[in-house]
């Protein structure tokens, strides 16, 4: 009996591994992108990329796969990645016509059991418009620039920290880790702006409400299993045996909170600050904007800008710091400029050279480092080249592949060199702007067309105002002049180790 059924079990396990072989070839014969070349498992499972993904090699993978095989890359059954920068205003339009895959549906909330669809995750141009349309006003830079004055209290907060326990008395040359401060002073200064209040970041010299570490855990889920999205509805989405991720549900208590507290007292407001905003959303769209959805507001808000806008600044800081012409260079201006500190968007967006360093940084380190896939609509994609690829295969741009295009930035992508967006001497005004502009469409650190962040302005304002104030302020060193960083590569690519030295500087106030 046993024997029995053993034998049929063999039989049937056998049978199962003959479907899906079969299954799996059967794709790979029929498939209407089988003319696009690319690693053999890749054609067969989407399993090769979570491999990929899983091992942090996704970013350096996509680049030789695409050095090796041209423009178009097939990296899973039904996904294509696309390194052609021609491509990225087709493919990421205004107008919508391809629209976000089923990775984003990993990032989609449950609350009683019903998915519940973001600004960010959703699928539907028509429910992203509906939905930022009520909020849209306080995000252009006019609109950022009437509470600049709370980035320059939070960054004045970051200087005295590094002054107190890096800089002062004993603490003279001590060695830190300054990714670690700057990480601190995103989240710290997204709350300020957002409640009018920092959350104690920069106070406590760490995380707070495991914001950070539960961030980074997301991401790296998202990352993962993004690629193999099936994979969410057996893990965070199993409705009888769900997969437990840690969730934001300290910052979303803390955001109802804020949020009753300002309703009952309005004069807890220092400034007009994005809950304020957030509020007077609801009276001007009563019909769409309800409590839930401004706590949704204060949460894409705390939590969109925070990362992202880190990763740039120490991903500037490290090669500013490993490119001694580039650093000295960028302090001489400063130098010459006298700016008062902290430094205001409007003198520092003046300067020629800082507004380089700044280009430079958004392109050598995006802080995205995964395809950000698109549907390819009914008309089809057609490539440089004249191939086709077919209606409803998964295409996409890596922000980190395109900003290594020769044929956008030259020879030496792999240098850090803002000197790129600067006109040569023997270069005509003409030829200058055609080819900034060039490099200015193939940039994708804050994604293109009617999907892009429209956080833009406000990491634009920070960035300059903290290089700015750092290094006018500051003298800052590495360790050691190879000093080597440590990058972790989930969905955000997150730098870290970054080992400093600093003192005031002759010139700082």
């Amino acid at each position: 009996m046993t024997s029995h059924l053993l034998s049929l079990l063999l039989t049937a396990t056998s049978l199962g591994i003959i479907l899906l072989l079969s299954r799996l070839l059967w794709s790979y014969l029929t498939s209407p992108i089988r003319d696009i070349p690319g690693p053999f498992l890749a054609k067969l499972t989407d399993l090769w990329r979570l491999y990929s993904h899983w091992a942090g090699t996704h970013i350096e993978t996509q680049r030789k796969l695409h050095e090796k095989y041209g423009s178009a890359v097939r990296i899973g059954p039904n996904c294509v990645s696309i390194s052609d920068p021609s491509l990225i205003t087709t493919i990421y339009d205004t107008r919508g016509d391809f629209v976000k895959s089923d990775l984003y549906r990993v990032t989609d909330a449950v609350q009683d059991g019903q998915t519940v669809e973001s600004v960010f995750s959703t699928r539907s141009n028509d429910f992203h418009s509906k939905y930022i349309k009520p909020i849209h006003k306080f995000y252009v830079m006019n609109s950022i620039l009437k509470i600049e004055h709370f980035v320059d209290r939070t960054l004045e907060s970051l200087c005295e920290h590094i002054e107190e326990r890096f800089i002062e008395r004993l603490n003279t040359g001590k060695l830190f880790d300054i990714a670690d401060w700057i990480h601190l002073y995103t989240w710290d200064v997204m709350s300020e702006l957002t409640f009018s209040k920092k959350m104690g970041f920069l106070e406590t010299g760490g995380d707070v409400e495991d914001a950070i570490a539960t961030n980074k855990f997301l991401m790296r889920y998202f990352a993962l299993v993004g690629q193999v999205p099936t994979l969410d509805k057996w893990l965070a989405k199993n409705p009888i045996l769900p997969f437990k991720l840690p969730t934001f549900s300290g910052a979303a208590s803390l955001c109802a909170q804020r949020m009753f507290e300002r309703v009952q007292n309005p004069a807890l407001a220092t400034h007009d600050d994005f809950l304020n905003r957030f509020l007077q959303a609801k009276v001007d769209y009563p019909d769409f904007v309800g409590d839930n959805d401004v706590v949704a507001y204060l949460m894409l808000h705390l939590l969109g800008g925070a990362d992202t806008t880190a990763i740039i600044l120490n991903a500037l800081i490290y090669h500013l710091l490993r490119n001694p012409a580039a650093h000295s260079r960028l302090v001489s201006e400063l130098t010459t400029a006298r700016l008062p500190y902290p430094a205001p968007y409007a003198a520092a967006s003046r300067l020629p050279y800082l507004t380089a360093v700044i280009s430079e940084a958004i392109r050598i380190h995006p802080s995205i480092g995964n395809i950000l896939e698109r549907v390819v609509p009914p008309a089809g994609l057609e490539l440089r080249d004249g191939r086709k690829i077919a209606p409803g295969t998964l295409v996409g741009v890596n922000a980190w592949t395109v900003a290594r295009s020769k044929e956008v930035y030259g020879k030496d992508v792999d240098t850090f060199r803002p000197e790129r967006w600067l006109q040569a001497e023997e270069e005509g005004v003409e030829s200058y702007d055609s080819r900034v502009k060039g490099m200015r469409q193939a940039e994708l650190a804050f994604g293109a067309g009617r999907r892009a962040c429209m956080g833009k302005p406000f990491a634009m304002v920070e960035l300059y105002k903290v290089v700015a104030t750092l290094f006018g302020r500051f003298e800052i060193e590495l360790e050691g002049p190879k000093t080597e960083w440590r990058v972790l590569k989930l969905f955000f690519v997150f730098p870290s180790g970054i080992m400093v030295r600093m003192r005031r500087a002759a010139n700082g106030t």
